[in-house]
């Protein structure tokens, strides 16, 4: 594939220690291409100077959880992607796709190449909970199951038993929401979305008659939103189930919920009203069960139930509420327990990394070397800056805290680069970069099999297959 020719004014650098004056443009080089990557990028290209931004993505694809993390019958929430679209039309920016950080390229030639680096490359991994039979054939991180009902090409390889009558899913966030909510959708539900053609024709045969989501605290504590807890009580082919023992509330929980928690108050108004529901006759139940935690999976060689213990609610002295085991145990029979307990950084090569807390350490962004002072030229935004927190949106404020930090250092003359391309190291080392125009033809291409199906678009699902369509562009020329 032919990389995208040199921007008008992008000058060849001499291998040499520049400092950044006025007179050349700021050249950034910003590593994921989810959300926080785009509005870091945005940003920067909106400053009152010269700036040039390539942002570096190891998918052929851009737009990170957008495209692979978004629940697929949620469609409103991808409309960032236009935003994304027109920062991408920017004179400045540029797109390396299908280029990974520490095989293809390392930090310290980025931090040579570039006057300043930022990561953004979100939380990749999954928490564990640290019990007994969290290995078992059948227990899966809930990040793996999104990634392979949205088509991610590193997980269509995977294979979820679902011919089960009960899955279990730990965690009430919303992603435990959104797996929980995914088992529920009926064939007419997911026709119209765009989850991976494998991913549908699984959930279609799926044998999984009872869906039961356990969260650890209570009902006030729920760490989804009013919208996506409603959404459950409107699934077409399964009924929602509370027990109205659980919203009992304890004395902590009743004054937190007095004293300012607009969205608590809302959740639980939503659930007291499922829980007075009469017994529904649909052919799906999920189940919504609180102050229960897991203690071990249980199963010869794959999972067959889940023990948990019936937590109370106490709070501290500084008046959190925690959840606090009461010795009551129960086995609930299943064959399949999706875990969503939160996401998690993975370090990167030649980056500092906490390991305790799993993001790069920084200060508003400029990350921190292990004395506690930035590095100079190296940042960071989205969740691995912050940790996995917030919705889309809360990266825009985001990452604009990171550019602006970026943006002082840069008056201050605190960065400098000894030039250089990027296209030609990778050239040099046979590295097939997709360049922007090559994810459009991948767009073009999945929206086109889409649009006779009534559907955004057909997912392409493996790396072969993404890397040819983006080649389209080479047969076209």
């Amino acid at each position: 594939m032919r990389l995208r020719p040199q921007l008008p004014g992008r000058r060849r650098r001499l291998r040499r220690l520049q400092p950044l004056t006025a007179d050349r443009a700021l050249r950034v080089a910003v590593v994921g291409s989810g959300p926080a990557g785009f509005f870091t990028a945005g940003h920067l290209l909106a400053a009152d100077r010269a700036v040039e931004v390539d942002l570096l993505e190891r998918l052929p694809t851009p737009w990170g959880l957008v495209r692979l993390g978004v629940a697929p019958d949620h469609p409103e929430l991808k409309t960032a992607s236009r935003t994304f679209e027109k920062i991408a039309s920017e004179q400045g920016f540029r797109f390396f796709g299908n280029v990974e950080m520490g095989r293809d390229v390392t930090h310290e030639e980025l931090s040579r190449l570039y006057d300043a680096v930022v990561y953004t490359v979100g939380a990749q991994s999954d928490r564990r909970l640290g019990i007994p039979g969290e290995d078992l054939a059948g227990s899966w991180p809930a990040t793996a199951f999104v990634a392979w009902y949205n088509g991610h090409p590193d997980h269509q390889h995977l294979e979820f038993d679902l011919d089960v009558e009960r899955a279990v899913v730990i965690g009430n966030g919303n992603v435990a929401v959104d797996v929980a909510r995914l088992l529920a959708l009926t064939p007419a539900e997911l026709a119209p979305t765009d989850a991976a053609d494998s991913a549908i024709e699984a959930l279609n045969r799926a044998a999984v008659r009872e869906i039961v989501m356990l969260g650890r605290r209570g009902p006030a504590q729920g760490a989804f939103t009013p919208k996506e807890l409603k959404e459950l009580g409107e699934l077409a082919g399964a009924d929602v189930e509370v027990d109205p023992a659980d919203l009992v509330l304890d004395p902590a929980s009743a004054a937190a919920l007095e004293a300012d928690r607009a969205r608590a108050q809302r959740n639980v108004d939503i659930l007291r009203e499922f829980a007075g529901r009469p017994a529904g006759t649909k052919a799906k139940r999920l189940k919504l069960g609180f102050k229960l935690s897991p203690v071990q999976i249980l199963g010869e060689g794959k999972v067959e139930a889940i023990e948990v213990v019936r937590n109370e609610l106490v709070a501290d002295e500084r008046g959190r509420i925690q959840a606090v085991p009461t010795g009551e145990v129960e086995v609930i029979p299943c064959g399949l327990v999706l875990r969503s307990v939160g996401y998690r950084g993975v370090a990167l090569p030649g980056v500092p990394f906490h390991e305790e807390h799993g993001v790069i350490p920084n200060r508003e962004g400029r990350v921190l070397g292990e004395g506690g002072e930035p590095l100079p030229g190296v940042y960071c935004a989205g969740w691995i800056k912050r940790g996995p927190s917030g919705v889309i949106g809360t990266n825009k404020k985001d990452a604009a805290e990171t550019a602006e930090r970026l943006l002082e250092d840069a008056r201050a003359g605190l960065l400098r680069s000894e030039g250089g391309e990027l296209e030609e190291l990778l050239r040099e080392r046979g590295v097939e970069a997709v360049e922007y125009a090559g994810w459009e033809a991948i767009d073009r291409h999945e929206r086109g099999r889409g649009e006779p199906h009534g559907r955004p678009r057909v997912k392409l699902t493996s790396w072969d297959d993404l890397l040819a369509r983006a080649r389209e562009l080479e047969r076209q020329s």
